[in-house]
């Protein structure tokens, strides 16, 4: 089973569209691969309580010029987008019908690399941000709780290899997700994900029409 709701079928659920195969297994593969091979992961550096402490994950964070992403006390300047990076961004607009100026790319190296539980909320993504992940490498839980004013709820999915979600509008404000620990895991997962930060993200850019898809060309 690839979701279930933790409380119930009258619990409320998030605004999440979940695609399990998006991308053929060979295209798969393939991305995991060259982006293993391709980005250089750096560290996660993040500032709690007046401190830089640095995470076991590595990242890397691309975009437009001038898609600066401000998160846990620190401005990250992105790297200019690479070719496989660039049409795995169209593949991104292409599920969501929404544009998008930059990625955050986390490498979690084994199950004992997590992420504990947040929104992505900060304010240059938007008043109701939609973001877009792809999956690659070993198949992570993922959980989602309910924030106030919703009633309590948790929902959790299996992000696989090559699968797709959608976190909608109103996501981010309604809910907390979270990649928590697997600890008998020894394979890598590769994520990314896609949003619309800056004066874009407050004017609330469309898409424009354009031809085939960009899913499985790898």
């Amino acid at each position: 089973m690839n979701e279930r709701d933790l409380f119930g079928r009258d619990a409320p659920r998030p605004p999440i569209d979940y695609r399990p195969g998006l991308f053929a297994p060979a295209a798969a593969d393939a991305i995991f691969a060259r982006l293993g091979a391709e980005i250089e992961w750096r560290p996660e550096t993040l500032v709690m309580f007046g401190r830089a402490r640095t995470l076991a994950r590595r990242v890397a964070w691309h975009g437009d010029a001038g898609a600066i992403y401000r998160y846990s006390g620190i401005a990250r300047q992105p790297a200019p987008w690479t070719a496989l990076l660039g049409r795995l961004r169209r593949a991104a607009e292409d599920l969501a019908g929404l544009p998008f100026n930059a990625v955050l790319l986390n490498l979690y190296r084994d199950g004992g690399e997590a992420m504990g539980w947040h929104s992505d909320d900060e304010p240059e993504l938007g008043p109701a941000p939609v973001v877009v992940s792809f999956s690659f490498g070993a198949a992570r839980r993922f959980l989602f709780r309910s924030r106030p004013p919703l009633a309590p709820a948790r929902h959790e999915i299996v992000l696989e290899h090559g699968s797709g979600l959608v976190m909608r509008a109103g996501c981010q404000a309604g809910w907390q997700h979270a990649l928590p620990r697997m600890a008998r895991l020894g394979a890598a997962r590769i994520n990314l994900t896609f949003r619309l930060v800056g004066p874009a993200a407050m004017a609330g850019a469309t898409l424009p029409s354009r031809g085939e898809s960009a899913i499985n060309r790898s």
